[in-house]
């Protein structure tokens, strides 16, 4: 019935969609196996994408080739650059989406590619040979086989879902977990452990009063997510804001005793960044509000979302408290929030590319990994693709550097540091964030996706004109001297102050409260010779010239790191000779196996001294 295929992806959530789509973009024949092809692609939380960090991932997908960037733009509702008032390292592109769009979006686009066959069915367990995967067994009883097998089975493993007292199985509400495979991947050796995500409630936007809200508009200027050129909407919808008050909390307290999460039945620890509403009110006792945005889950539904109302209390202490929200006092529900439990695999028995080390050929991406989100598990699924189908033609699998990508320090932190609560990105995590912004994602990664064949001539294309739009600017500015009847009233109107000689407009340009698309616009000699270039080489050029000092700074120290890093490890060397070790380091080391030095310096519980040894060590 089933052909042997090159890949075989089991789950159809952001992680699996991206890698079916990146493997069979590079010329793999790849089976998409999930429970439910009704909810390919599905926004199981909240139906947004980007934000913090995250849209940078999503920015770094889309210049690779892969589709999440595509795919929210053809559905987005709403659009805002979060950040604006920071620097360009900070700003991070955050849309709402039509849920329901953004699924079948994402099933069109992956329908239109060719490679990729679908089956909707389990897998419940794999096909293993000498500690090798070579296919997969599922639910119905067949035995598909396949040269490698990427799982991304999001919350399902052992699912079980919270809601008050009670408690039932499942990876998502009305939908059954997934069984079998945690079982057999620890018989193989794997350590496996739990945790917890949630959800909040759904409400009926009729019934709110939006009138004693705020209102969250999008911007005026859509930019996305996609450096291709999509089509956005000419309208957006707004969000809202609103607060949890004292009476709010007092009504949730009342159902603190029959709480999953205080109770001790729920094991798994939850995210440290998107707690639920009950533990926020138990860590931070002293806050007498909480905010909460409420986001429309489309353009032809009357559903809401209520962002920060994550709960697992039950339903009728949730609908209590939920009306006593300004704005929500006749709100009717449409289905309670719940927690759920679910097996993951520490990150830590993974290679780089996302294969375990225990059993050759089998990728793990997203949730499985310890991660929460779409766009930490979308972009898991874009690497574990790539390089599944870089195993099966024995090619160098693809691995990027912290200083490459916000998609490598997510990898990097979970193989080296491993996780033991769901992982969430953060700019903070990482130390190269000037140039990993997320306006250059195209300029560092499309030319190395496109050698490998999976970005598109088109996009290598838009790259070059732009590279080139950019150099050409950058050179106008210095060569474009403006006196001081060309430019003092436009200075004024900036309040800098005026300039007495000429000045090139690039030294003008570096001035705290200038930007370029205001020069071009207000000076008649700028506008003559920069009117022709896109709004998008301009603001490109801008960065560079403003921010040249900082990210020369940043290679250099890209420069002195990667020394470490290009200092390898053999996989078989014995730590045990390293007598001066400590037994920290010693234990992380025999358990991590780290490929480099580098690696090895950014694992927890490392000192700079235990590197010191190694490096000594290896040395001799």
């Amino acid at each position: 019935m089933f052909p042997e295929y090159d890949v075989i992806v089991a789950g159809a959530g952001h992680a699996g969609c991206e890698a079916a789509a990146a493997a069979a973009n590079l010329g793999s024949k790849v089976l998409l196996v999930t429970m439910n092809l009704q909810t390919l692609g599905q926004m199981s939380c909240n139906p947004a994408m980007g934000g913090i960090a995250k849209g940078q991932i999503v920015r770094e997908i889309d210049a690779m080739g892969g589709y999440s960037g595509i795919v929210t733009d053809r559905s987005m509702i709403q659009f805002r650059m979060l950040n604006r008032s920071k620097g360009p390292a900070m700003w991070s592109p955050r849309a709402q989406n039509d849920r329901m769009l953004f699924a079948s979006t994402w099933r069109e686009m992956l329908e239109r590619t060719p490679n990729v066959d679908f089956y909707q069915d389990t897998v419940t367990s794999l096909l293993i040979k000498n500690q090798r995967v070579y296919g997969v067994k599922t639910n119905l009883g067949h035995e598909i086989l396949a040269k490698a097998i990427v799982i991304t089975s999001g919350t399902f493993l052992n699912g079980i879902i919270h809601i008050g007292e009670k408690q039932f199985g499942g990876g998502r509400v009305a939908e059954k977990a997934a069984t079998g495979i945690t079982e057999q991947l620890v018989q193989h050796g794997f350590e496996s452990d739990r945790l917890k995500t949630g959800t909040p409630p759904r409400v009926d936007g009729r019934s709110l009063n939006y009138s004693v809200m705020e209102e969250q508009k999008g911007d005026d200027e859509i930019i996305g997510f996609s450096f291709l050129d999509i089509d956005t909407p000419k309208t957006q919808r707004s969000c809202w804001i609103t607060y949890t008050s004292q009476d709010v909390h007092d009504s949730l307290k009342k159902g603190f005793d029959r709480s999953p999460m205080f109770s001790g039945r729920i094991e798994g620890i939850g995210p440290r960044y998107c707690p639920s509403i009950e533990d926020k009110i138990n860590r931070f006792s002293e806050r007498e509000r909480h905010q909460l945005f409420i986001e429309p889950e489309g353009w032809n539904t009357v559903e809401i979302y209520v962002n920060g109302f994550s709960t697992s209390l039950p339903e009728e202490v949730q609908y209590e408290a939920l009306r006593k929200v300004k704005g929500f006092e006749n709100a009717r529900m449409f289905r309670p929030g719940y927690a759920i439990e679910y097996d993951y695999f520490p990150p830590t028995q993974l290679n780089y590319s996302l294969e375990t080390k225990l059993i050759s050929n089998l990728f793990f991406a997203g949730q499985i990994n310890g991660t929460t989100g779409y766009e930490e598990a979308a972009c898991q699924g874009l690497i574990a693709g790539i390089n599944a189908h870089q195993r099966v033609r024995d090619l160098e699998p693809l691995i990027l550097k912290r200083s490459d990508a916000y998609i490598g320090v997510l990898i990097d932190d979970l193989i080296s540091k491993g996780t033991e609560e769901p992982y969430r990105m953060f700019t903070s995590r990482a130390e190269f964030r000037t140039l990993l912004r997320q306006d250059n994602a195209d300029l560092r990664l499309t030319e190395m996706s496109y050698r490998m064949g999976l970005a598109s001539q088109e996009r290598m294309e838009r790259l070059k004109t732009k590279r080139e739009a950019v150099e050409k600017l950058r050179g106008l500015l210095q060569q474009i001297s403006l006196a001081p009847d060309e430019v003092n009233a436009y200075l004024e109107s900036k309040n800098s102050s005026h300039i007495d000689q000429k000045q090139k407009a690039l030294q003008i340009l570096l001035r705290p409260n200038i930007d370029l698309t205001s020069m071009i616009k207000s000076v008649g000699r700028m506008s003559d010779a920069l009117s022709g270039f896109s709004s998008e080489a301009i603001e490109q050029a801008e960065i560079q010239v403003k921010y040249d000092v900082y990210i020369e700074k940043e290679k250099e120290l890209v420069k002195r790191m990667s020394q470490l890093e290009e200092l390898k490890i053999p996989e078989n060397f014995n730590y045990d000779k390293v007598a001066a070790l400590s037994n920290e380091a010693l234990q992380k080391f025999k358990k991590i196996k780290p490929a480099t030095l580098g690696q090895a310096s950014r694992i927890s519980g490392v000192n700079p001294s235990d590197v010191q040894i190694l490096m000594v060590y290896m040395g001799r």
